[in-house]
């Protein structure tokens, strides 16, 4: 199971980069956040992060991001991100098992893991709807953000090359 820096890490970074975009437009205050928490991190006034040009604020965050002592706060930008960008997804996918959610997709408690066929049933009617990498970067997402996660779900990015993250 992949933590949430190794996401980060193993995503390509046009893709990570455009997590940063979103959260610039959509979610400015967060955004702002973000770029304060990882500058004082590391030992940076967020002023000098701000006047650089948006695509090097990116790429600095982007970095700060794949490295193990920010797994928390990679953790938080890609539910931020997938909450924000792509709850339709978050919410066909809790649907597809009849698992209770509220308007973004997000459960109280994650009930028990489902049986392998009906991981694959849920997976393959999403293929057609959305891009593979997206799928992908949600299901290593779902799995790190949950202490146990699914084993079946973990099995299942093990035995399928296309729902795994190989790196940047």
């Amino acid at each position: 199971m992949l933590t949430p820096h190794e996401i980060f890490l193993k995503m390509p970074s046009s893709m990570a980069q455009g997590i940063f975009a979103f959260l610039h437009e959509h979610q400015k205050p967060l955004y702002r956040a973000t770029l304060d928490t990882l500058a004082k991190s590391r030992k940076l006034r967020p002023v000098f992060l701000e006047k650089k040009p948006r695509a090097e604020q990116h790429a600095w965050l982007v970095d700060q991001l794949r490295k193990r002592i920010n797994d928390d706060t990679a953790a938080h930008v890609l539910q931020l991100w997938l909450v924000g960008a792509h709850k339709t997804l978050l919410c066909e996918f809790l649907d597809g098992f009849g698992i209770a959610h509220d308007d973004n997709g997000t459960v109280e408690i994650l009930p028990a893991a489902p049986s392998l066929p009906e991981l694959v049933r849920v997976i393959d009617s999403l293929r057609p709807r959305y891009d593979s990498l997206l799928l992908a970067v949600y299901l290593n997402t779902f799995q790190s953000l949950d202490f146990e996660g699914w084993p079946t779900l973990d099995a299942l990015i093990q035995q399928d090359p296309s729902l795994q993250l190989t790196g940047a």
